[in-house]
């Protein structure tokens, strides 16, 4: 076993050494030119920048470049590398290869040299972060803005600590269906069929399964569809499983705590509709108190019983995709967050690197980062998306996935893609004038208005969600239950569509 390094304290006036074992580094190297399969076992986590020494860490990326071209990596082979290496010459040249060699004792212990090399490379990333925090919070040269500040520390720290995550993404195939075996037994178990998280509504539960982790869902409509409307349901539905889940003692809940961030809405304008679905009184009524005493009372159990609700809103308005990603991961490591719903995509900006101002592959950054965050915090997340106005161009009003605005790889990346159509809404724009035959009017305007009003009779608190894709299943269309008063979806009795079977 290789000892920790012990860091002598620096001569008065000198700056602390940083964390290193240079003889560590020299010990593995010679190991791998020994043994090359060493390299086998070292590589997925070790990286030329690892090393201390920077001779070292070009000696170590000539040997997977060899190794790459399927050659021998010997003193002998790698000595034409550095020939002209002036680091090298400082050492003896060439032969110094040969002296790492020298010493077979280290094959025995090269994954421990390896495993110290990668970790003082971590303390010396973790040291760098914080001499960078401490320039940027002393310089005052520039505009002051320690809330960014704070957020690239943030990103920094994760990036360190995310180092080394690729050993975990090689599963052999007995893992990789171990896993499905207990998503399957999850779904048996649960009774309702649902192998992630419950979305509360049974007809889309029994469609999808679930809410399921790292996938990206995108939720999108026109405007007045109800798309915030039906991700706050969802949210809510999620969170107050995980609650109700956790009193009862179920170990295995279908629930999770959730994190919303709304760029549109405030947090006080969302609590305010999760609390009118409750307690069934209209946000016209809460906000200008046109409530009676009983209503007030109701509203008031409502707001008692959700204080303590797994929700947790973030509305920052502007968020970048890099610093809504670091909010998502402290709420993931502080609350244990297992959903994420952000409304909505459009708003988000990205990385500023598109300085051409092109917005579709903007937007391509953002769902492509929105995907990276599902899989990395192995939750599910929901982005809500606007439409384009093609929609309203059509005499069918029914979008497809060619709607999607600014759409780049957003069909591509997300794993199913919804759209909210409420009927009603287009019926009311097309309203025929209300004619009579004692006025004097045609028969064929008075069975025009006739015919809207049985239409729009039909249509009325009705809503479809269409899965337009998933590539967990088959596509298809789910009717549910709008109460526009109290902005709330549910589930819709069978005998409205007069069959159990939605899908196309």
């Amino acid at each position: 076993m290789v000892e920790p390094v012990s860091i002598l304290p620096p001569a008065p006036g000198e700056p602390p050494a940083l964390p290193h074992n240079v003889e560590a580094e020299a010990a593995l190297l010679g190991a791998m030119m020994l043994d090359n399969r060493i390299v086998e076992d070292i590589q997925i986590r070790l990286r030329p920048e690892h090393f201390f020494e920077p001779l070292h860490g070009r000696v170590y990326e000539a040997i997977l470049r060899m190794l790459d071209r399927n050659m021998l990596a010997t003193p002998v082979t790698l000595r034409p590398m550095f020939e002209g290496d002036a680091s090298m010459r400082e050492l003896g040249g060439p032969a110094y290869l040969a002296q790492l060699t020298g010493s077979g004792a280290a094959l025995i212990g090269a994954r421990d040299f390896a495993n110290q090399i990668y970790d003082l490379a971590l303390l010396r990333a973790l040291v760098a972060v914080g001499r960078g925090m401490v320039e940027g919070a002393l310089d005052t040269s520039e505009e002051v803005d320690p809330k960014s500040q704070i957020e690239q520390a943030e990103i920094a720290l994760y990036k360190v600590a995310e180092e080394g995550g690729e050993e975990g993404s090689v599963k052999s195939f007995g893992q990789a269906t171990k896993i499905v075996i207990e998503t399957a037994s999850a779904a048996l178990n649960s009774g309702g069929h649902v192998a992630g998280l419950t979305t509360g509504l049974e007809r889309l539960n029994a469609k999808i399964g679930g809410l399921h982790p790292s996938d990206l869902i995108i939720l999108a409509g026109r405007p007045g569809m109800g798309k915030t409307s039906l991700a706050t349901n969802i949210a809510f539905n999620v969170a107050q499983r995980y609650i109700r889940d956790q009193q009862d003692g179920i170990a295995h809940t279908v629930g999770a705590p959730v994190a919303f961030f709304s760029l549109e809405m405030s947090a006080d304008q969302l609590a305010g509709r999760v609390l009118s679905e409750q307690a069934e009184i209209s946000s016209e009524q809460i906000r200008m108190g046109k409530m009676s005493h009983a209503e007030f009372a109701t509203f008031a159990r409502a707001a008692q019983d959700l204080e303590n609700l797994p929700l947790y809103i973030d509305d920052t308005p502007g968020l970048t995709i890099a610093a809504l990603r670091t909010r998502a991961r402290r709420l993931k490591r502080q609350r244990g967050i297992g959903c994420i719903m952000v409304d909505y995509l459009q708003l988000l900006q990205g990385s500023g690197r598109n300085s051409d101002g092109n917005r579709v592959q903007e937007i391509s950054e953002i769902s492509r980062g929105l995907k990276t965050l599902a899989k990395e915090l192995s939750v599910p997340v929901i982005a809500l998306s606007q439409l384009s106005r093609a929609v309203e161009q059509r005499e069918n009003k029914k979008p497809v996935l060619s709607d999607l605005r600014e759409s780049g790889s957003i069909e591509q990346d997300a794993d199913m893609v919804w759209f909210v159509y409420r009927e009603d809404y287009y019926l009311n724009l097309i309203r025929p004038k209300e004619a009579s035959i004692e006025a004097g009017d045609s028969a064929v305007e008075v069975t025009a208005f006739e015919e809207w009003k049985i239409k729009m009779e039909r249509a009325h608190n009705r809503a479809e969600l269409v899965i337009a894709k998933q590539r967990h299943g088959s596509t298809g269309t789910i009717p549910l239950k709008f109460e526009a008063r109290f902005t709330k979806f549910s589930d819709l009795a069978d005998d409205y569509y007069g069959t159990s079977d939605f899908d196309d």
